[in-house]
């Protein structure tokens, strides 16, 4: 069940897994926080941070924050615009997800053609499927303030051939889309694959 408007400050951050605590100003039980619950803002929360939010009571009696804003660090927006952002869906990167399939792609081809062996064609779709779904748990266990799922084994399943399913999930759940130190990693494995796939032309025969 979702309250009114309260305030409390951040007593807890953890900045790897993007979610802390709040403590209400009322000094009751303290309240759960998601990266993905805080709302225009122009930075990542930090210790004592007033938090502006809604709170939701769970079926287990935890209380989680809802639409949260940070007092002092909220982009300047009118009601107006808010409410249009609010409605409008971020547009889907196909046009990103066929750019980084080409060279997999017509790797794959390559090597089907040359060995017979049509292994690509399965790893990649089956191996990001799961991906996605490792993603999709590891979000819902931040919410429910549960134990999370290591981010060196995400990006292990990325690297053992997952990553398209990791960026499809990270768009699409926007969950590790905006940390800097896990993107950088993540478009290293990236491009580690499409060299990969780049010396599999030249050098598969």
């Amino acid at each position: 069940m979702t309250t009114n408007l309260r305030s409390g400050r951040l007593t807890k951050w953890n900045d790897e897994g993007g979610f802390g605590f709040i403590q209400p100003i009322d000094k009751g039980q303290t309240v759960y926080l998601h990266i993905s619950e805080i709302k225009d803002s122009t930075r990542r929360p930090q210790l004592d941070d007033t938090i502006y939010y809604y709170m939701i009571t769970e079926e287990d009696g935890k209380l989680r924050a809802d639409n949260a804003f940070i007092l002092g660090a909220r982009r300047k927006t009118t009601s107006l615009s808010r409410s249009l952002t609010d409605r409008e869906t971020s547009p889907f990167p196909i046009q990103i997800i066929v750019l980084l399939s080409i060279l997999p792609l017509v790797g794959s081809i390559h090597f089907f053609a040359v060995t017979r062996n049509p292994l690509p064609f399965i790893l990649y779709p089956v191996m990001s499927v799961l991906t996605y779904a490792l993603y999709a748990n590891d979000k819902s266990r931040a919410k429910r303030g549960n134990w999370r799922i290591p981010e060196k084994s995400l990006h292990l399943c990325e690297f053992a051939g997952r990553w398209l399913g990791g960026f499809v999930a990270q768009r699409r759940l926007d969950h590790k889309s905006t940390k800097k130190s896990y993107q950088l990693e993540f478009w290293m494995i990236v491009i580690i694959h499409q060299i990969g796939y780049l010396c599999c032309l030249f050098l598969v025969k």
